[in-house]
């Protein structure tokens, strides 16, 4: 059974606004746009269960936060979910064995800090809406959860569009020489999942332009102050490579942090 604790006040901008799903209905339409999103759009290979339930849904789903952008315009509740991230904690990842990047990295280095983990995965936005603003409004939802659960550290799989290292080469490249974690956050690819991310020599690649081709979640990340974990991993069900991305919180926007500060007046969890 899903459940759903109280989450902060939802923040609007404009007919949108963000906040955690308040009910199975509202978690069900975020299951079944990361279906659309990830399956018919992205090229996901679904297995019988999840082609049958045109839902993209996991053992994950029932202890995670579920952070929704909705348009006010289309209606109310599940009808106006039009972005999603899943956030999990580290006591609701205990309840189900670990955290979900533990099937890809060894995640040791992140497990001895002190201070509150969040795990952020699953992450997709309705084609319509793919816009700077409602990013925007994801990441300050994102900051918001951040104050009031007194996260240290947030960190997940990010994806990189297709199962073809070589012709990711730069942008593995690019992240492995500009944004390697250090050893004390550096989550590492299990060795049998491990592809290097040092592919060529990064002086023969445009820098600026490979950071301005990568995906706009991975850019987010980086604007945060985001590393990158050692070795990448191919995800052939989701038709991606991915990396793990580690954020350490004390590096969130200023803006956003003294924001909910007022509004939270300084409590949390």
């Amino acid at each position: 059974m899903i459940e759903l604790p109280p989450g902060f006040a939802e923040i609007r901008s404009g007919s949108l606004g963000v906040r955690i799903a308040e009910s199975a209905a509202e978690v069900d339409a975020a299951q079944a746009l990361r279906w659309r999103v990830f399956y018919e759009e992205m090229g996901a290979h679904p297995d019988a269960a999840t082609a049958a339930a045109r839902r993209d849904a996991d053992a994950y789903d029932p202890v995670a936060d579920h952070l929704l952008v909705l348009d006010h315009d289309r209606g109310e509740g599940a009808k106006a979910v039009v972005g999603t991230y899943r956030l999990i904690r580290r006591p609701a990842a205990d309840r189900v064995g670990g955290f979900y990047s533990a099937s890809e990295y060894d995640l040791t280095p992140l497990l001895r800090l002190d201070g509150g983990l969040l795990e952020l995965g699953r992450s997709c936005v309705d084609e319509g809406y793919r816009t700077r603003g409602t990013l925007q409004l994801l990441w300050q939802g994102i900051a918001a959860y951040v104050f009031q659960h007194r996260i240290a550290v947030m960190f997940g799989c990010a994806s990189l569009p297709g199962t073809d290292p070589e012709l990711l080469a730069e942008p593995l490249t690019y992240l492995y020489t500009s944004h390697l974690a250090p050893p004390e956050l550096r989550p590492r690819a299990l060795p049998d999942l491990y592809v290097p991310m040092n592919r060529m020599d990064p002086a023969a690649m445009d820098a600026k332009r490979v950071l301005a081709d990568l995906p706009p979640l991975v850019k987010g990340y980086l604007r945060l102050g985001g590393y990158v974990g050692d070795g990448a991993v191919v995800d052939r069900q989701f038709n991606t490579t991915d990396v793990c991305v580690v954020v350490k919180t004390d590096q969130v926007t200023a803006k956003y942090y003294k924001h909910y500060e007022r509004k939270l007046g300084g409590t949390g969890e």
